[in-house]
């Protein structure tokens, strides 16, 4: 009797170079609902981050705006409530680490990166699970602060200029939790270093007062901060038409050409942040 050998054709482990635009949009969609699922798959996971914010919206500030009143002719109620934004959506965004570290080290993320997509998938999944709650949580935060006697400027370009200097301010904070999560190494660690990131350049940001209203070398410090650039941003589209915040910063008498500009910083800032994110998390996943 003869034995017939055959030799198998060789089966490369390598994901293809060529991939179907479809298959990669397929896999986007599912890792963005599978970081949903694990995220925000109940209420409390949604609105915990919002008691914070909506604490100084809605009963800090109703207090000091009855002795400090007006801000350059921006009610200071209205003006802490666009304020509070920049503690909101750092604060949601980091903390939103926490589940990477588990998902790291209990979770299914290794044998996720085993499956042939490009690893910044991951990154960008995560990333729309995270700038979509922060929309929905700023949008919140914004109906709460109404109801409490904010009052904002409507219009499809104020609305438009906050948007997007909500979206840049996400993204970025997005990319620093990537890199926060994938560099340390224990949630206990991640929980110590973390709030410090979102919370100190709000401090400085203007959040509460004008950054003129800093000695000259903390607002010269609060002027290289993205998170300045954005507030001033969002009031600007809300309830700053005269973009007096943006004056601060830059001190041109153009506001468009300001908001372009501070703008620019928030998209630079981003940018940066997701690169460096997917970087880090590229070299961490395989080591």
């Amino acid at each position: 009797m003869t034995a017939v050998t055959t030799i198998p054709s060789p089966v490369s482990l390598r994901p293809s170079a060529h991939r179907p635009s479809g298959s990669i949009a397929t896999a986007f969609a599912t890792l963005s609902r599978r970081r949903f699922a694990l995220s925000a798959h109940t209420p409390r996971e949604i609105l915990l981050p919002l008691l914070t914010p909506i604490l100084f919206a809605d009963v800090i500030a109703p207090a000091l705006a009855k002795s400090t009143g007006n801000i350059r002719g921006i009610d200071y109620l209205s003006f802490v409530a666009v304020g509070t934004i920049g503690l909101l959506v750092p604060l949601s965004c980091i903390l939103g680490g926490i589940g990477m570290i588990v998902d790291r080290e209990s979770g299914a993320q290794r044998d996720l990166l085993a499956a042939p997509v490009p690893r910044s998938l991951m990154v960008f999944g995560n990333m729309s699970v995270a700038v979509t709650l922060s929309t929905l949580q700023v949008g919140a935060l914004i109906v709460a602060a109404i109801l409490r006697g904010a009052t904002f400027h409507e219009g499809a370009t104020g609305i438009a200029w906050a948007f997007a200097a909500t979206l840049a301010l996400a993204v970025a904070m997005h990319g620093t939790a990537e890199v926060l999560a994938a560099r340390i190494p224990k949630q206990e660690e991640y929980v110590g270093a973390a709030p410090p990131v979102a919370l100190l350049p709000w401090f400085f940001a203007g959040s509460f007062f004008p950054i003129k209203a800093l000695p000259a070398g903390l607002a010269a410090f609060a002027k290289i901060l993205p998170l300045t650039h954005a507030l001033a941003l969002m009031r600007y589209g809300l309830v700053d038409p005269r973009g007096t915040g943006l004056h601060d910063i830059w001190g041109m008498s153009n506001v468009t050409v300001m908001a372009c500009l501070s703008l620019a910083v928030m998209a630079a800032f981003a940018a940066v942040m997701v690169v460096l994110s997917i970087r880090v998390f590229t070299r961490t996943a395989v080591s």
